[in-house]
């Protein structure tokens, strides 16, 4: 280690120390990973670099935290309302709970390279929590949060080298509302660089695995949250999604996710690779291990101080009439679009989850959804990059390119002459959207 120290467990001291010598040592970790590993720097994973020094402070946190009545397991197994139970009950203390997880979290980005940075201002917050009369629904919850959540005094980097020059200088909205809430954030997790793609690497962190089978993608672009999630680093967090960036590392990790309706939730301090775009709106959401916890996290988040901090957020509270109704709904579904074929297990799933709706009293009804094909293409695409990728592309100037980007990038770099020419030749094989 570099000179940092721990006192004996118990003291506020020992807190602060650990988390200086976490996020000392992580620093110190990225820069000889990028200095003393190339490998790392092309995105690719180095474990040999890394070990060492997630040993060691492993070893810190299983000492630190370390408590004669409370079962770690225990409280990694709870759900997110039996925790916030037991916390608002008194029953568990936050120190006690951010202890049990912060070490789980070490044990899981050892294995998967998901955290990208820990957050030592936690501390100071959970002092403040002691302080406050009111507690708040997600009083001592700790949370995560994607990259892309602006954080005070901590890099919002996107996986790209240039923006570790900049830290943030204040929380955005949505961390700031979380905060007020109770609620504890004490890291940040991985994704692609740009944000743009379905994988998790990129060149300042390496690849995220997934936590069922190493030798597959988390997902992306909020994959770092779907592998902690998984595994049981964090009992809440929080993504975004343009594309189904928190719908597919939910899937692929195993998870539950809630993409809300656009501008339902502030994005004031999420940060963007495509700055500007508008016609296809991005939404942040919670990622959780079941949906009883993505509800506790919207009712939080539906409140007085969001709608103040944000006054283009439509001031509707979670409304637990309409959750809790027992009414028979009538609900669409459909097993494929006509225009990406679903697998059979996705199309058993959905069948499946129809069975259990019919069941539980609901009317399904099957219909087909109009024009796929065409509105993916006509608006969703060319909405995306209606400057023909430019302003994408202005984030790789001067910065290294992800190996899973470098197909994307080249494509875009193209000249237009040589694009319209590439489409009238794929046109014929691919066949026109209907």
């Amino acid at each position: 280690m570099y000179g940092y120290y721990i006192h004996l467990p118990g003291s506020r001291g020992a807190f602060h120390r650990l988390w200086l010598l976490v996020s000392c040592d992580f620093c110190v970790l990225r820069l000889a990973t990028l200095v003393l590993c190339p490998s790392c720097v092309c995105g690719q994973s180095c474990p040999d670099t890394r070990g060492g020094v997630w040993v060691v402070l492993l070893t810190c946190c299983s000492i630190l935290f370390q408590h004669p009545v409370t079962d770690p397991s225990g409280i990694l197994s709870m759900s997110l309302v039996e925790l916030t139970e037991k916390l608002q009950a008194g029953a568990l203390t936050p120190e006690m709970v951010l202890g049990t997880y912060m070490s789980r979290t070490l044990e899981v980005t050892r294995e998967l390279n998901c955290v990208t940075d820990f957050l030592p201002e936690c501390e100071e917050q959970l002092q403040s929590l002691q302080e406050r009369s009111d507690r708040g629904p997600l009083y001592g919850v700790p949370i995560s949060l994607k990259d892309n959540y602006n954080y005070q005094g901590h890099y919002t980097t996107l996986g790209l080298i240039k923006n570790l020059e900049r830290p943030a200088s204040e929380d955005c909205v949505i961390v700031q509302v979380l905060k007020k809430q109770g609620a504890v954030p004490f890291v940040k997790t991985n994704i692609p660089q740009s944000m743009l793609n379905y994988d998790c690497s990129n060149p300042i962190y390496g690849q995220t695995l997934n936590p069922h089978n190493h030798k597959k993608s988390p997902g992306g672009s909020s994959g770092g949250e779907g592998a902690l999630i998984s595994s049981r680093g964090s009992i809440l967090g929080f993504g975004s999604d343009i594309g189904g960036s928190l719908r597919f590392p939910s899937a692929f990790c195993g998870v539950c996710a809630f993409k809300p309706t656009g501008n339902r939730l502030s994005k004031i301090g999420l940060v963007s690779s495509c700055p500007g775009q508008k016609s296809v709106s991005a939404m942040l959401g919670p990622i959780a291990r079941d949906v009883d916890s993505l509800v506790v996290a919207m009712r939080a988040l539906l409140c007085d101080d969001m709608f103040q901090l944000d006054p283009t957020v439509p001031p509707i509270p979670f409304n637990d009439e309409v959750f809790s109704s027992t009414r028979p709904l009538r609900i669409g579904y459909y097993e494929t679009d006509g225009s990406t074929m679903a697998t059979p297990s996705m199309r058993r799933a959905v069948l499946q989850t129809k069975d259990l709706l019919e069941k539980a009293g609901h009317q399904l009804v099957q219909f087909n959804p109009p024009m796929v094909a065409s509105s993916l293409f006509e608006l969703a695409m060319k909405g995306l990059l209606a400057d023909g990728g430019s302003t994408f592309l202005d984030n790789f100037k001067g910065d290294r390119v992800d190996a899973n980007l470098r197909t994307q990038v080249t494509t875009y770099s193209l000249p237009s002459w040589l694009k319209s020419l590439l489409s009238v030749v794929v046109k014929p094989l691919v066949g026109s959207p209907n």
